[in-house]
């Protein structure tokens, strides 16, 4: 794509004063029906999307869901920490655009469903007291798999963490997505009693009944009789549906801007870029009903395990090979990465090969034609879609994707060769030996766990010692394969071919290795 000179900001209009001109939808929520927990660029590019649909399917006589009126589905989104966001948005009237982005071109929308935007560390009552409101009928999250406030190791709440303690000790002013929810369904228990729906869209396995999990587990710890009271409140008034969402989004930058502003002819601080294709399938168990979701093409189905599946396995864990390789071999974009014939024949391997055997497909869902999808969708040069941010928060997101399809191969004789490889490659990213640098889309990487890994890798000799002390000692992949000393053996095997020779060396080792199995 083109590099666009920036447009002289000064002489552009406002996006608030493009929309009174008509250049975006004039239809805006009556009321919000929605508190969001992550105003960042998914949920901004994703359920916004949806949202804005539900909006004009009722503006245009659709049908909509019962509990509030059919454009009561306003969202009050709610920053973790950073202002930028709400900040900026608030300036341009609760506005911004969605840049999609493919090589054929660009095309421009504006959700308008806000109705509010705040940081949630700056102003921790109102987050309670939003949640709270008799007009809020769904709660829902995006803040990544770390937000949640659980241990890896066990999957049940850190109740030790001291933002957990300190959420636990006061009471008004929660700090955490988990101690917000929960002390406003105390609230709502104790001033109306209305149900309501709490969303997760991360990706997390099974994230409903996880999040679910979650939140009893820190309402039990409550003191006296506020935890029978809010346990019973929750059984009684409040759903947890699964969901699965997909869409690419990567960062805003300048260059996004400087599309709108030449596209558009307005400023605006705050776009979203996204990929054309977005997806998201839910449980339909909504305690006060939900916007018309299905208008924006959003599936309502029974199988949302297996769709998370295919997803978390087949798109994230493939993903996540294509940019920790893509960045070893000194690759910004997954784009390029994936255009690199070793990679793209790792990825591919890892697939089919890894990923699929421990994967049903839903129905009506045809496995090859969704993995050539995902190949022109990581081949979408205009994305710049990048490595270090594909890869960033590992030490999560590799738990959820690498354990059960290597434990199923290893349980039937089979080395993972190209799982171990993954995993190799992360290790190689975040947590480099002496005297190997991994470049710097790695150490562009942020991951809650690097402090430990870089305590490790200075004290071992080898990729193996590197292995043992990682997933053995640390458990960093969970218990169950800490106790697999031959896929730690093979993981660290693969990483001193990667600190020795380089990544597509390693690539091209265990393709040697999977095709004499």
């Amino acid at each position: 794509m083109a590099h666009l000179d920036p447009a002289p900001s000064a002489a552009l209009p406002p996006l608030s004063a493009a929309y009174d001109d008509g250049a975006a939808p004039r239809r805006r929520p009556s009321a919000a029906g929605i508190v969001h927990l992550g105003l960042g660029n998914f949920h901004r590019a994703h359920q916004a999307v949806y949202t804005r649909a539900a909006l004009d399917a009722a503006g245009a006589g659709g049908a909509g869901e019962a509990g509030a009126g059919d454009d009561a589905w306003g969202i009050i989104g709610v920053s973790s920490r950073s202002d930028t966001i709400p900040t900026a948005m608030k300036a341009q009237d609760l506005l911004y655009t969605v840049v999609e982005i493919s090589p054929e071109g660009e095309s421009f929308s504006v959700p308008g469903v806000h109705t509010d935007a705040f940081v949630g560390a700056a102003e921790p009552e109102r987050v309670v007291a939003s949640i709270a409101a008799a007009g809020t009928r769904i709660v829902s999250l995006t803040v990544t798999e770390n937000g949640y406030f659980y241990s890896p190791r066990t999957g049940h709440l850190a109740v030790d963490d001291p933002a957990i303690q300190h959420d636990l000790r006061t009471p008004g002013r929660p700090t955490t997505p988990i101690g917000q929810i929960v002390r406003g369904l105390q609230e709502r228990a104790r001033s109306h009693g209305e149900p309501v729906t709490i969303l997760s869209c991360d990706n997390l396995t099974d994230n409903g009944h996880h999040t679910e999990r979650l939140v009893k587990e820190f309402a039990g710890l409550l003191p006296g009789p506020e935890a029978a009271e809010t346990l019973a409140f929750i059984e009684d008034h409040v759903t947890f549906p699964s969901t699965m969402v997909d869409r690419i989004v990567p960062a805003t930058t300048d260059h996004y801007r400087e599309l709108v502003a030449h596209g558009l002819g307005y400023a605006d601080g705050v776009p979203v870029p996204a990929e054309p294709f977005s997806m998201w399938v839910l449980e339909d168990r909504f305690a006060a009903g939900r916007p018309a979701w299905e208008a924006g093409g959003a599936v309502f189905s029974d199988e949302v395990a297996l769709y998370e599946q295919l997803k978390v396995r087949l798109l994230n864990g493939t993903h996540s090979l294509i940019a920790y390789l893509g960045a070893l071999c000194g690759v910004a974009t997954i784009s390029e990465a994936v255009s690199s014939g070793p990679i793209e024949v790792a990825a591919r391997t890892v697939l089919r090969e890894e990923y699929l055997p421990s994967v049903t497909a839903p129905r009506g869902v045809d496995l090859a034609a969704y993995e050539e999808q995902l190949f022109v969708r990581w081949r979408n040069t205009a994305l710049g879609h990048r490595t270090s941010q594909v890869g960033t928060d590992g030490s999560v997101k590799l738990r959820q994707r690498v354990p059960a399809p290597a434990l199923s191969l290893l349980d039937a004789g089979t080395m993972p060769h190209f799982l171990a490889l993954t995993t190799a490659a992360y290790l190689a990213c975040l947590a480099p030996l002496k005297g190997f640098d991994p470049g710097p889309h790695a150490a562009a990487m942020v991951d809650p766990a690097r402090p430990m890994l870089a305590r490790a890798a200075a004290e071992s000799a080898t990729g193996h010692d590197l292995a043992r002390r990682v997933l053995r000692d640390h458990h960093l992949l969970g218990e169950a394969l800490a106790g697999r000393d031959d896929f730690i053996q093979r993981t660290g095997e693969l990483l001193d071919t990667i600190h020795r020779h380089g990544a597509s060396a390693a690539a091209a080792e265990a393709g040697a290795a999977a095709a004499n199995r």
